[in-house]
């Protein structure tokens, strides 16, 4: 099986920074694109940003400008830089996998990691 494993969340001070890792483990034969979600209590699950193989990038809006995603093949890593975080960044961070192992590729989930902003 693959396995995401986040870290890196925590408490920070409004304005302050986090740095969120992901790494994927299991006999993957490639990553396709890897996205970073998150779930504020009582809300959906929102797109973060998300690194293609390619190393094209995509965010949301209200994050652009603040957090910077990035990816490091060789250990199978994608990366969130946070920036400038506010209190409505405040949510449990995902970490998703578009992967391939033995022909078949699939989508994989990471067990969430908390981040909390403190006004």
């Amino acid at each position: 099986q693959v396995q995401l494993v986040e870290s890196g969340g925590g408490l920070v001070q409004a304005g302050g920074s986090l740095r969120l890792s992901c790494a994927a483990s299991g006999r993957i034969s490639s990553i396709n694109t890897m996205t970073w979600y998150r779930q504020a209590p009582g809300k959906q699950r929102e797109l973060v940003a998300a690194i293609t193989s390619g190393g094209s990038t995509n965010y949301a809006d209200s994050v652009k400008g603040r957090f910077t995603i990035s990816r490091d093949d060789a250990e199978n890593t994608v990366f969130l830089q946070m920036n400038s975080l506010k209190p409505e960044d405040t949510a449990v961070y995902y970490c998703n996998a578009d992967a391939t192992r033995f022909g078949r590729r699939s989508y994989y989930w990471g067990q969430g990691t908390q981040v909390t902003v403190s006004s």
